[in-house]
């Protein structure tokens, strides 16, 4: 019910145990004297169907922007939002390499802020033609989200050594624990969690 397993990965029972994942205790202290989040695009240059070209504002950026703004000014977390490009290089789109180079810039922030506790590598879906992912809530039409987990694990060949990850099972009980939270305050906002 909560989850999409991609075909090239696989998971076992042990690693989604329920009650492991919903026992951790994935809450923030409310520290804001230093930064808890972290906020960053791989993908920046994602937009929407009504993006306008050059603005940054109604890319993924911004959408990266207002949840900053509601994370800190309505909740009260210290939050960092990283809006680098590394999904374009001499001026042309080349995704291939944007994760490697995220990872330096990642890796140097939590070196600066040890404090950071969620890293959150916001994405733009990319849907079919014509696909409207869109719910009500409190009255208006809301975009639906989903939470994504990398498993480091391939099915043909086992772990990904060189795609190490030491905190999946936090990661999971995280998007599960938040999963639950959305379809308790907002049943329908979040669609089920992808693995891959």
């Amino acid at each position: 019910h909560f989850y999409v397993v991609e075909s090239t990965t696989d998971v076992s029972a042990d690693v989604l145990d329920a009650r492991n994942l919903l026992g951790m205790d994935m809450e923030l202290q409310q520290d804001a004297s230093e930064p808890q989040i972290l906020i960053y695009h791989t993908h920046s240059q994602e937009g929407f169907v009504d993006s306008v070209p050059g603005d940054n504002s109604t890319t993924i950026v911004g959408v990266g922007e207002y949840l900053t703004e509601l994370l800190r000014d309505r909740y009260g977390y210290q939050v960092l939002h990283n809006t680098n490009v590394y999904d374009l290089r001499d001026g042309e789109l080349d995704r291939n390499r944007a994760y490697s180079l995220a990872a330096e810039d990642v890796k140097q922030i939590l070196t600066e802020h040890p404090s950071i506790e969620v890293l959150l590598d916001l994405h733009r879906d990319g849907v079919k033609e014509g696909t409207r992912l869109v719910t009500e809530v409190n009255g208006k039409p809301t975009a639906q989200f989903m939470f994504f987990n990398g498993l480091s694990y391939s099915k043909r060949n086992g772990p990904i050594s060189y795609l190490e990850n030491p905190y999946i099972q936090e990661n999971l009980a995280l998007s599960l624990q938040l999963k639950l939270a959305c379809e308790t305050y907002y049943p329908g906002l979040s669609r089920k969690i992808y693995l891959k």
